[in-house]
């Protein structure tokens, strides 16, 4: 059972002082607040397995937006939820390119459309996987074109909205041994951000914006 509110549609944050809304100087902005792409993207021991997802920037009239998708219901594992592409990293794939070919075959994103500019926090999940999450812009043009047997649905969610620490509330689940755990949400329109990608996008808050967010 989840305990907590549904957070409905939240204001966005209002502009920080200094920090550029938009164009090549933005890019810039968030390129020097990241590891660059050689970084090992590694949090854990040997028994943990390497995987990546892309943070994939797009720029819109009304600011950046970030490509989400919602898993297919036929997958095995996290059925219809919310995630960021990606997917475990193959032997000696960096994350980066691990990102982009997962991206390619989940919602058929060309790498070549793709300007990354570094890699924010990697993320331990209770699965032991190693997530890096890989930062790139995404040029104008794309469509998407989502792959049936792992993408149910690709949408975009305002930047602006998932890096506002107003957006996320603490929820809790109590787990069939009676342990309960407590996770970040975050809903934006009918889709709800929660588990390891909201921890991600707010590692990534923490990197741009300031310390970490507890």
């Amino acid at each position: 059972m989840v305990r907590g509110r549904t957070a409905g549609r939240r204001p966005l944050t209002a502009p920080r002082p200094n920090i550029p809304t938009g164009g090549p100087a933005l890019r810039d902005w968030i390129a020097r607040r990241l590891d660059p792409l050689d970084a090992a993207g590694s949090v854990g021991g040997a028994d943990q397995i390497p995987a990546a997802v892309l943070v994939a920037l797009v720029e819109r009239p009304a600011g950046l937006s970030v490509i989400l998708t919602r898993r297919s219901e036929a997958l095995r594992r996290h059925t219809g939820q919310v995630a960021l592409p990606g997917g475990r990293c193959e032997a000696g794939e960096t994350a980066w390119a691990a990102a982009l070919r997962e991206a390619h075959e989940e919602i058929g994103l060309e790498p070549a459309l793709v300007d990354v500019v570094g890699q924010s926090t990697p993320y331990l999940t209770i699965t032991d996987f190693v997530v890096t999450p890989v930062v790139g812009f995404v040029a104008q043009g794309y469509e998407p074109r989502p792959n049936p047997d792992e993408v149910a649905e690709v949408f975009e969610t305002p930047f602006g909205f998932l890096m506002d620490p107003a957006s996320y509330e603490q929820r809790e689940v109590t787990a069939a041994d009676g342990a309960v755990r407590r996770y970040y949400a975050a809903t934006w329109e009918d889709q709800t951000i929660w588990g390891a990608t909201a921890a991600m996008l707010r590692a990534l808050h923490a990197r741009l914006y300031g310390p970490p967010l507890v």
